[in-house]
């Protein structure tokens, strides 16, 4: 495993020789050969004998041909760094029973049997062995040693500092995962983190997604990764077949899953494995963050902790998918139901909060013909449309200032358009420019005082690009538009979840509103939702151009002045890094808890739009936590607005943080850059 809680998994099905364990270690040792680079490594329910060897479980012969079997796969990995996990039958006093012997670089660690064993249909597994219930010796002899024996092993990681303290591992199998409370729940609350299942599950029609659905759930439920290695098709076929179906899962999602009999491929029929790295760090945070896991209803079992040997290594390879952009949905068959999903949570939330204003009431949105107005007004006519109310009753108002371009500006009022909505444009430049004077402000050291709107707009043109930095200039735009759109009435909100959590906005602003469908829509999530309803909502036409134009648009408050040839300088990613890069950051430190060091490790396993050079992602990294912690006091105050995916930051809700916290221990990595 590595520094950073990731533990290499293995799950492998081999080609089996039906009653010749001799042949069956062979292969598991060729595997354990090729899979050199793993922490834990399943393999199958009793692949040592074959699952199906009946009444052949009997005979001493065979059974005594097991443990020498398991003597080879124990001198294979001996004075390894790994924990291997192999089936046996292994007979104690009269009782025969289906076991999973837990090998490290030692030596044979600990046994743990089968506790539910299937006697229906065409199993019939109580015919050879004796369920263990618990009151089985606490230890056998195994291989001239004692060995803890039993229902209440777990296994917990040494050698791995304390990047491994949280490496527990668990042992059931096959149908003890099928019971309604399967012994991997207690196992998860007694601090098991890495749930591995040695199965032996028949094919039948539809039977697999039912096995992944169990595979997926109870690592959901315990909040852990699940490792789940079956038996394949070189089985005994006298009256079933077997698929080779191997699973990996954490916390209810599926990291990968091997070729199995029925998946519409040619049938495997050599040893093949799936191998992943499973955070064990991410699955120690969720557990604390999930309180209720820490107090379960019900009895549960006190175990017996048999430390096994990990070793710890320094990141290098990485074997696990890293999503460049967490919070969009993938491309697939559960697209449409996913981008339907966030959108109804949005507008579900807004229509009850404007079924609480008086009837006939107006809403009130600035559309500025950039990203977040446009998703802020197509949910706003979805909930006009779902309370069967006017459309004219949204009230859009475009307020071009210093810093509107034409397409922006032409998008807005177009848009508007499109969609049936009341629009109205305001010019602000006039009383942003009455402000300046008031104020006795000098813009870009400007003097203003005399001056009408036109003079001061040419003498803006003068300005050197570079030198166009002004807060107070930017602000009093910035407020002038919420004081407009406040004096009409309730306002809908526009600003998203990257923006908050950046604090990317002038406070009491678009800072504010009275209600924010948008609230925990990230920036990357917002262009995407907007390019979806252009391409599925509005498949041609006016409006998908209009809509694509938008989502191309250069992202910017256009708050300075624009450039003589009337193009956007003004530009947020230019200013803060990529938006693509701070919603990565969001979701790995925030969602996840994941320190910098771990964050940037991933990012370099993501498949972003472009490429990043290592020194712009750091860069970016230190601006994401140094504005996140600077600017929670805009976030101490936002307006009410939905949840709608895995990260939230309001202060009603998931995210409560002092507004003068210190990051300094978050930003200790850069000192050695």
């Amino acid at each position: 495993m590595n520094v950073f809680g990731l533990v290499r998994v293995a799950c492998a099905s081999i080609r089996t020789s039906v009653g010749d364990p001799a042949a069956n270690a062979r292969e598991i040792v060729g595997v354990l050969g090729r899979t050199a680079g793993c922490d834990v490594v399943l393999f199958p329910e009793l692949c040592l004998t074959g699952y199906t060897c009946a009444d052949l479980f009997y005979q001493p012969t065979l059974l005594h041909a097991a443990l020498d079997a398991l003597a080879t796969v124990v001198e294979a990995n001996a004075g390894k760094a790994r924990v291997v996990a192999v089936g046996l039958p292994l007979g104690v006093g009269p009782h025969l029973y289906n076991c999973v012997a837990v090998v490290d670089g030692r030596g044979v660690r600990g046994v743990v049997p089968k506790q539910h064993l299937p006697n229906y249909k065409e199993f019939y597994e109580r015919r050879w062995f004796r369920p263990a219930r618990g009151e089985e010796p606490a230890e056998v002899e195994i291989l001239g040693r004692p060995t803890p024996f039993g229902v209440d092993l777990l296994f917990p990681a040494e050698g791995a500092g304390e990047a491994g303290r949280d490496v527990v591992l668990g042992v059931e199998i096959c149908e003890d995962l099928w019971l309604p409370i399967p012994p991997s729940a207690s196992q998860a609350l007694a601090g098991a983190t890495i749930l591995l299942n040695a199965s032996a599950s028949n094919e039948t029609i539809g039977k697999s997604a039912y096995r992944t659905d169990l595979v997926v759930g109870q690592s959901a439920r315990c909040i852990a990764a699940y490792a789940y290695a079956g038996s394949g098709p070189t089985e005994s076929t006298t009256d079933l077949v077997f698929g080779g179906h191997c699973l990996i899962a954490e916390n209810g999602w599926r990291l990968e899953e091997s070729r199995r009999v029925g998946d519409g491929r040619p049938v495997l029929r050599e040893s093949h494995w799936i191998e992943q790295d499973v955070d064990v760090a991410r699955l120690t945070f969720d557990r604390r963050s999930a309180a209720t896991f820490e107090s379960p209803v019900g009895p549960t079992r006190s175990f017996r902790r048999i430390p096994v040997g990990l070793g710890l290594t320094e990141p290098s390879d990485l074997k696990r998918f890293v999503a460049a952009a967490p919070f969009v949905p993938v491309d697939g068959p559960e697209l449409n139901r996913r981008c339907a999903e966030i959108f109804e949570i949005q507008v579900a939330g807004l229509a009850k909060r404007v079924e609480r204003l008086p009837a006939g009431s107006t809403l009130h949105l600035g559309v500025s013909g950039g990203l977040d107005s446009t998703l802020a007004l197509l949910v706003a006519v979805k909930t006009l449309d779902l309370l069967g109310l006017d459309r004219k009753l949204l009230r859009g108002l475009t307020m071009p200032g210093f810093g509107t371009t034409s397409r922006t500006r032409t998008n807005a009022i177009a848009l508007m358009e499109h969609l049936g909505v009341s629009s109205e444009t305001i010019d602000i430049a006039g009383l942003a420019l009455q402000a300046f004077q008031e104020l006795k402000h000098k813009p870009f050291g400007i003097d203003v005082q005399g001056m009408d709107a036109p003079t001061f707009r040419e003498a803006l043109l003068d300005v050197p690009e570079e030198g166009r930095k002004d807060l107070v200039f930017e602000n009093v735009q910035a407020r002038l538009r919420t004081f407009l759109l406040m004096s009409r009435g309730f306002v809908v909100g526009t600003g998203d979840l990257s923006e908050m959590a950046l604090g990317w906005s002038t406070y009491n602003a678009d800072h504010m509103s009275m209600y924010n469908p948008n609230c925990s829509i990230p920036k990357t999530l917002v262009r995407f939702l907007v390019l979806y309803a252009a391409k599925h909502e509005f498949p041609e036409g006016p409006t998908r151009d209009t809509l694509t134009s938008i989502a191309e648009t250069t992202i910017s408050p256009e708050l300075l002045p624009a450039s003589k040839r009337g193009e956007i300088l003004q530009s947020t990613e230019d200013a803060l890094g990529p938006y693509e890069l701070h919603d990565f950051f969001l979701y790995h430190a925030i969602r996840l808890g994941y320190p910098p060091e771990k964050i940037l490790f991933l990012s370099r396993f993501a498949a972003f739009s472009k490429p990043y050079p290592p020194e712009l992602v750091a860069k970016t990294l230190r601006t994401f936590l140094t504005r996140f912690f600077a600017q929670q006091y805009k976030r101490s105050c936002v307006p009410d607005g939905p949840k709608v995916g895995t990260v939230s930051l309001s202060p009603r809700g998931d995210w409560r943080m002092p507004s003068d916290a210190d990051p300094a221990a978050w930003l200790r990595w850069a000192e050695g850059e």
